[in-house]
């Protein structure tokens, strides 16, 4: 349903056939998505009302109560938000397969399903391009660590 939509615009943008505008359309779609407008407002409704009220009769602008006290508090789930997205973006097939032009944008899933064709299946190179793009999904992990494991501590703690 959203496919063709997002193609037609990014094509008559004429992004798929530069190199910057080719990065830009393959990651087009996982911007902005419906589950982390909602992972996040679910996460905001949880903090309490009392401390950012509290903020408020100290004199703190709106902002300011957004960047220094409901941004630190929701960490955890930024973190968690951040991985879902990259892994989502990182594992994607369909989109890259549609919107990538030139061979040399092309993502590591739709590179290494090119190695399976009529004249047989290359096991070696698809083993060897899985193990590589499993290294960039376990530094994100490495990165976000402390705030998932801060996320699984708090889960469940009434605040």
């Amino acid at each position: 349903m959203l496919v063709i939509p997002w193609f037609v615009g990014v094509s008559d943008i004429n992004l798929t056939s530069t190199v910057p505008g080719a990065y830009f359309a393959i990651m087009f779609p996982g911007l902005i998505s419906a589950f982390g407008v909602f992972l996040m407002r679910q996460f905001f409704e949880t903090l309490p009302d009392d401390l950012l009220e509290a903020a408020r009769i100290d004199g703190m602008s709106e902002f300011g109560i957004f960047w220094r006290i409901a941004l630190p508090l929701v960490r955890p789930a930024l973190a968690s938000l951040a991985i879902f997205t990259f892994l989502g973006n990182w594992n994607a097939f369909l989109w890259p397969l549609i919107v990538i032009q030139k061979p040399e944008f092309r993502t590591l899933p739709v590179g290494t399903a090119l190695f399976n064709g009529e004249a047989g299946t290359q096991w070696g190179l698809i083993m060897a391009a899985s193990s590589l793009a499993v290294i960039p999904v376990l530094i994100v992990f490495a990165i976000f660590q402390k705030q998932i494991i801060e996320g699984i501590v708090l889960t469940g703690m009434k605040g």
